[in-house]
């Protein structure tokens, strides 16, 4: 055997023994309450409409309402996290738009940032899910539209999330979002997405959960409650044709930062969360439909949509009615709650790893100056933390996921493997296991 191969297997091995669950992580899974999940989505649903241009100064009803009780929820919460939490409506003043908005109205995003206690992490992870709620008729503010899955489910994701993690010590921060103006064309994700960018957050991850609850196919009634779609983009947004010329020569078109994320999701969920797979579904979004994620797609954030297997078009976008016998409209009885708390857990591992990991490796680059079957790769430490060491990943290029991991506690690993057959990256992980997203290499000088 050469030496080479004999590391690799060595490395193989040594990744078995160190990569284990972190306890930390695996309480805050287990701490999903089905029904603190059914008690916030039941509350969603009593305001009637959560429509964007429903009433914002009627104690009870319409969005005014909706995104008050979150706030009240989650300044509930920040009580736990020793003063880390600050908790605030972010408000904008929209005039009509001639499209989905028709009158002046006031946007606001229900929002709560748990702040990392590393000073020198400037890490930034974004859970959220839209409050507002629609009928069949997007401009309808006025009937009844429950909203219970879409995106009920979301935000309910959002604030069982806020609940447990408020009591967590994390190095980098997390920021909690309830969006206002999904359905009317992204509005609110656009102006929080505008206001990290403007302000140069380091933001790395967001999840954006749309419809995670119900499993059920409405054409079929086919049922799929053990998988949770998990979609990417895989070419970057921003400043594509400066890049083009790179992903085009190296083969990264499957490797954008989204699509590593989604891939660090699929790992880190099924590795906490029993009976969920998740899939990778390598689009933005669905077929020509879009979500809140794609408003920070579009300012270079790594974000990603997680969604229900199938959508039930029945319980979606619908009146409230019952015609030729059919229950229509998006009521919570439609709900799985089983189902949702998985969805929930899968979360919550997510966002609870990245953010008590240390930050990437720097300067990751693989060397080229000799033509070998090897492959060099070297990297530089990570901006915050102290990491345990390195996994060097590779999969062949026509892989979904990372296939092999290797581990080290150097800066550098050279590789009995191919750069023509295999993609690699490194990703740093703590003495607790947490990982970090890991990072595609440059082309050393």
């Amino acid at each position: 055997m050469k030496y080479s191969v004999f590391l690799l297997l060595i490395s193989c091995s040594l990744f078995s023994q160190r990569h284990s669950k972190d306890d930390e992580v695996k309480r805050y899974v287990s701490q999903v309450n089905e029904d603190s999940l059914k008690s916030h989505i039941g509350k969603l649903v009593s305001f009637e409409t959560r429509h964007t241009l429903s009433s914002i100064d009627d104690p009870k009803n319409g969005i005014g309402a909706a995104r008050n009780w979150v706030i009240r929820k989650f300044s509930d919460y920040a009580k736990n996290s020793g003063g880390r939490m600050e908790v605030y409506l972010q408000q904008e003043d929209l005039q009509p738009d001639g499209k989905r908005i028709d009158k002046a109205v006031n946007l606001g995003n229900a929002v709560a940032f748990l702040k990392g206690t590393d000073p020198n992490d400037k890490r930034v992870f974004l859970i959220g899910g839209h409050l507002d709620s629609r009928v069949t008729d997007v401009m309808n503010r006025t009937s009844k539209a429950p909203g219970a899955n879409d995106d009920g489910s979301g935000v309910s994701a959002v604030i069982e999330s806020a609940r447990i993690l408020s009591k967590s010590s994390f190095p980098a921060s997390v920021i909690f979002v309830a969006f206002s103006g999904e359905e009317q064309s992204l509005l609110g994700s656009k102006q929080l997405a505008e206001k990290v960018k403007k302000e140069n957050w380091q933001l790395e991850a967001v999840l954006n959960n749309d419809m995670i609850g119900n499993p059920k196919a409405g054409e079929t009634g086919e049922v799929n409650n053990r998988v949770l779609r998990v979609f990417s983009e895989g070419l970057p947004y921003k400043d594509l044709d400066k890049k083009a010329m790179t992903i085009r020569n190296l083969g990264f078109e499957n490797d954008s930062e989204s699509r590593q994320l989604a891939r660090y999701i699929k790992e880190i969920t099924e590795q906490y969360v029993k009976g969920l797979e998740i899939k990778l579904i390598y689009r933005n979004d669905r077929f020509l439909r879009g979500g809140d994620h794609t408003s920070f797609v579009n300012n270079g954030f790594p974000s990603v949509r997680l969604t229900e297997y199938y959508e039930n078009y029945d319980h979606q976008h619908q009146d409230i009615r019952i015609e030729n016998g059919k229950q229509y409209g998006d009521l919570p009885e439609f709900i799985d709650f089983k189902y949702l708390k998985k969805n929930v857990a899968a979360n919550i591992a997510v966002l609870a790893s990245l953010a008590k990991s240390t930050s990437k490796p720097e300067k990751v680059e693989m060397d080229v100056k000799k033509l070998t079957n090897s492959t060099t790769l070297h990297w530089e430490k990570p901006k915050s933390g102290i990491p345990a060491g390195y996994y060097v990943l590779a999969r062949e290029t026509d892989s979904p996921v990372w296939q092999k991991k290797m581990f080290t506690t150097e800066l550098s690993m050279k590789v009995p493997l191919s750069k023509d057959n295999y993609i690699f990256a490194v990703q740093s992980v703590n003495s607790s296991g947490n990982l970090s997203v890991p990072v595609i290499p440059g082309i050393a000088k």
